[in-house]
């Protein structure tokens, strides 16, 4: 009986093409400036990935009801509290640019994606400014599955804004990346321990336009966490959040 037709692992198949991939991702990968991270680390702490969605009054929880079924269902927060986070803290100018999406840097280590990712799931994280890439959508699969792409992010990460994820799901690699450990087909213009204070190709500048977006942000958490109307929000997980990165209002 003859063999079937061999396929290997799909990593495995773009394994020698990665230089090529990251060369991509080092020309058109776009940072949040460093000194907006310092302002305000986390802009959305009261959602996550999965967390209920609900009006803006925090009464109701939004639902969406298939045509095809008539199946009403609760809806959950996915990716946009973070895609909007991105955007206002990079300054995007409108209309906002077509065929990007925003990538976690300490997300997905599951390239199956059969497992969920606690650190999307915590709200210290998910709108962490230092926890986001913005790549053209095309690059997205890789920096999610190939191991040695998300190693690199997260150590240019590390080295821009001082700062790798604390959650105990990837302890191991961030001890490695905060010990200055720099992996095979780093970008050179990225930033590390003997080119500390570079900042990467597309790095957002920091200006009027992003303080504008900070103090926007604190106006609307400061406001948010004194309306004793909102019967749903979780106020005293994002006092918490805000005390894990030193967040003042004030």
């Amino acid at each position: 009986m003859a063999a079937g037709f061999y396929i290997p692992d799909g990593n495995e198949a773009l394994r020698e093409d990665i230089p090529a991939v990251v060369e991509l991702i080092e020309r058109t990968a776009r940072w949040v400036n460093p000194e907006t991270f310092r302002r305000l680390p986390v802009w959305a702490p009261h959602t996550a990935r999965g967390r209920p969605l609900y009006d803006a009054g925090w009464s109701r929880r939004y639902t969406n009801t298939r045509k095809a079924t008539k199946i009403t269902a609760e809806k959950f927060e996915g990716n946009v509290a973070a895609l909007n986070t991105l955007v206002a803290a990079l300054g995007v100018a409108s209309p906002k640019p077509k065929n990007w999406t925003v990538c976690h840097i300490w997300g997905y280590d599951d390239p199956s994606f059969a497992q969920q990712s606690s650190v999307v799931q915590d709200p210290r994280y998910f709108s962490c400014v230092a926890n986001m890439v913005w790549l053209p959508t095309p690059l997205k699969g890789f920096t999610d599955t190939l191991p040695e792409i998300k190693a690199m992010l997260r150590v240019c990460a590390f080295h821009l804004y001082g700062w790798a994820c604390e959650h105990p799901s990837v302890a191991e690699q961030s001890e490695k990346v905060k010990g200055g450990w720099i992996p095979g087909g780093y970008p050179r213009t990225w930033p590390s321990p003997e080119r500390p204070g570079i900042i990467p190709p597309g790095t957002a500048p920091f200006g009027e336009r992003i303080e504008r977006e900070i103090a926007k942000r604190k106006r609307k958490l400061k406001a948010d966490l004194a309306n004793a109307a909102f019967l749903h929000y979780p106020k005293e997980e994002v006092l918490a959040v805000l005390k894990f990165w030193g967040v003042e209002l004030d």
